[in-house]
């Protein structure tokens, strides 16, 4: 198991790197945040996290970003009782967590109403490459992860995040 405050950390470090961050976190759950999918457990299984998960979260929390949950799992109700279970339900702003046939942007539209914040100040990870296909064409910077988030990919969303912010304000500023 990684040491939490070691990744925290880290994660702490790298986002020092960068000029600007995004305002919101946004993760998936099944197999982004934990390692299976909730339709196939039950709520007396004890679940856990990718091994560098934690200390990520923590590290947000630290800075003082705000961090998200969409997930389209069918089973909500397992979700949200793994999410107490693991003792960090409390950390997010918004939960949505809810079957859809969309790709999530059902999820997002409910969580810039709850939050205000705007999609291009957004940071989404998921496992799903249709999701973060779909998730990118209305402006948030979205992460595919291969074996759930970890610094690595961490890393990477706050660069593209970085790099899609310059490019946004270079559109702005180019006389036309």
């Amino acid at each position: 198991m990684e040491d939490v405050e070691r990744v925290k950390a880290e994660a702490v470090q790298i986002m020092g790197v960068f000029q600007v961050l995004p305002r919101l976190v946004v993760f998936d759950l099944d197999h982004t945040l934990w390692p299976f999918y909730c339709e196939w457990r039950s709520k007396q299984d004890t679940p856990s996290l990718f091994p560098q998960t934690r200390g990520i979260l923590h590290a947000l929390k630290h800075k003082r970003l705000d961090i998200a949950i969409a997930s389209k799992s069918p089973t909500p109700d397992i979700a949200t009782t793994y999410l107490d279970k693991l003792a960090i339900r409390s950390m997010f702003v918004a939960e949505e967590i809810f079957y859809s046939w969309t790709h999530k942007t059902d999820h997002f539209q409910r969580i810039q109403s709850k939050t205000g914040v705007p999609y291009k100040s957004m940071l989404f990870f998921d496992d799903d490459d249709n999701n973060i296909q779909e998730i990118s064409k209305i402006g948030v910077t979205s992460i595919l992860v291969g074996n759930g988030v970890n610094l690595r990919a961490f890393r990477d969303g706050l660069t593209k995040f970085s790099q899609n912010t310059k490019a946004s304000k270079n559109k702005q500023t180019k006389p036309k």
